[in-house]
């Protein structure tokens, strides 16, 4: 059972390593990052937005030693095993990213005091060795609402969510204030697969969506790529986004009309920093366009027929107000109450 078990971690927990200098062993003053992930780093969408964070972050990190190693389709009851390898492989910094794996850091945190660890997303102040962050999502889901409230020519809007907790229950919520903005008698159909994961299930309640006239759709974390999928089967529906890698994936060409996504960089950046000047957690870093935590853009193929020059305009007035008042423009956005649509 043993060799079994030890077989299929190598199987199931490829990694891949950074090192500055081309080095492929970690020196003395190497800083250490690794990162645990339910999916895979090329999604499109939640996994691969904190990879290509971390990625970046290196690279604008050009001074420090760095190595970098991740493991994919980590389920919590899997990864306590990997996360106590990367701590005896000296790693420095263990992010396992994801809300549901709360449980297993702050266990695995109290065992090692000396390491730090970070998740998200959570707004909560964990122990003295344990960051958090948080996406203020409802600014880029109020930014996607703007835009479905106006293109949409049946009046009805659909959003597909994962778990009605998080920053997607933010996103969510964001989105339906950013229709009603603009659109206030259109209907917004609302509905979770009740998974982050579940590709099948998001294209399966799309596809509801769609039949009950919906003809432009959004959702977030990795099971959305099957949101996307079922709407782009659709002849007129249309999508927006809440990752800037759907815009280069083929139906996303054809579909997605903008996308925003979660600038991770900053996050990481922001931690090793800390780490550096003796904070080892105890923190809560937030997301928003205020502090380069969002980033945001219009498909080039799509722009000129779906983006009018006042719909442009009305876009960039709502990211200047996050920018001017990151904690008070959409500070209602919790009072959002889905059985009133």
């Amino acid at each position: 059972m043993k060799k079994i078990l030890v077989l299929a971690l190598v199987l199931v927990l490829p990694f891949m390593a950074f090192a500055q200098g081309g080095e492929e062993t970690a020196s003395d003053d190497t800083f250490k990052i690794a990162l645990i992930i339910e999916n895979t780093i090329d999604d499109k969408g939640w996994c691969q937005s904190m990879h290509d964070g971390i990625t970046q972050a290196i690279a604008e990190m050009s001074d420090k030693k760095i190595e970098y190693s991740y493991s994919e389709k980590m389920l919590p009851v899997d990864a306590g095993s990997i996360a106590r390898q990367y701590v005896a492989e000296g790693y420095d910094l263990i992010i396992a990213h994801g809300a549901q794996y709360k449980n297993l850091i702050l266990e695995i945190a109290e065992e090692y005091p000396d390491v730090s660890f970070a998740f998200g997303t959570s707004s909560e102040i964990g122990p003295a060795n344990v960051f958090t962050y948080m996406p203020e999502s409802e600014e880029t889901g109020y930014i996607n609402g703007i835009i479905a409230g106006r293109v949409t020519k049946d009046n009805i809007v659909g959003l597909v969510g994962p778990v009605d907790s998080g920053d997607a229950a933010r996103y969510n919520r964001g989105f339906v204030l950013g229709v009603q903005a603009v659109n206030p008698s259109a209907k917004i159909l609302v509905a979770h697969t009740g998974s982050f994961s579940d590709y099948v299930k998001a294209s399966e309640v799309a596809t509801s969506q769609l039949g009950n006239g919906a003809d432009v759709l959004t959702g977030s974390s990795q099971q959305a790529i099957g949101a996307l999928r079922a709407t782009a089967e659709s002849p007129t529906a249309m999508w927006v986004g809440q990752d800037l890698a759907q815009l280069t994936t083929a139906e996303g060409q054809a579909k997605c009309i903008a996308a925003s996504s979660y600038a991770y960089a900053a996050v990481v950046k922001g931690i090793v920093e800390k780490m550096e000047s003796g904070v080892m957690g105890g923190e809560c870093i937030p997301m928003n366009f205020a502090n380069g935590g969002f980033t945001f853009d219009y498909n080039p193929a799509l722009k000129a027929e779906w983006v009018s020059p006042e719909l442009e305009a009305e876009v960039q007035a709502a990211i200047d107000s996050f920018v001017a008042d990151p904690d008070g423009t959409l500070a209602d956005w919790a009072d959002v109450d889905y059985s009133t649509l």
